[in-house]
């Protein structure tokens, strides 16, 4: 498969990018450093960086002190790991949202990600489709305040399915499915043709019977409902 960052559907993906990540901090944190700087040199990822990192303590204490609007991390880091980065970086600046892009496409790593409250998770393997892998999408639905927990991670954490599913519409099922996918309001109220004030509703209604207090929580609960 070839990928081409100089192809025009490529940067009109990245042009369309620069206004979402405008006026955003992010901390990256990844193992290899390769890979760290090629994903550093993504144009609309530099203009917002306030920190690069190999390791898991440089990363935590750059985001006590930057408080970055965003995370990029890898599982493996060159010393710690990427999961427990995500639930120390949520304590010491509690806004700052997470995408955390996995090598091990495995039960136990995404039901741990799970576990620590991911805003989103990628795996690896996705990335190098182009536009139709998971590193845009999940970079956009990050950086618009969604959540990104595609299918593949969905089925890989192998949870049965649940009563508590039953007690949404068809509608708020599909609202759910759009969350797991990142889109935004904005995004659900074209795709379903309703405005922007009903997706809210449907939103809302699906957090009070989910029984949980924000959106990453709502597709989380879902998740381990087994959809």
């Amino acid at each position: 498969m070839e990928f081409n960052p100089k192809s025009e559907t490529i940067q009109r993906v990245l042009k369309e990018s620069q206004n979402l990540w405008a006026g955003k901090t992010a901390v990256v944190a990844m193992g290899d450093l390769l890979t760290l700087g090629a994903f550093s040199m993504v144009p609309p990822i530099t203009n917002t960086l306030v920190g690069a990192f190999s390791t898991e303590r440089e990363a935590l204490d750059a985001c006590k002190e930057k408080q970055p609007d965003l995370l990029y991390a890898t599982e493996h880091l060159e010393q710690g790991y990427g999961i427990p980065l995500a639930i120390k970086a949520k304590e010491v600046s509690p806004n700052t949202r997470v995408l955390l892009f996995l090598h091990r496409e495995n039960q136990e790593v995404v039901r741990d990600a799970l576990d620590a409250h991911i805003d989103g998770i990628a795996f690896v393997s996705s990335i190098g489709k182009g536009v139709d892998g998971d590193l845009f999408k999940s970079l956009n639905a990050i950086a618009n305040g969604s959540t990104y927990y595609p299918k593949e991670v969905r089925e890989m954490a192998g949870f049965k399915k649940s009563q508590i599913l039953n007690e949404l519409s068809a509608r708020e099922k599909e609202v759910l499915e759009a969350l797991c996918q990142g889109m935004s309001n904005k995004e659900m109220a074209e795709s379903m043709f309703v405005s922007t004030e009903t997706i809210k509703s449907h939103v809302s209604t699906v957090i009070s019977k989910l029984g949980v207090k924000d959106r990453t929580q709502a597709v989380i609960a879902c998740i381990r409902a087994g959809m």
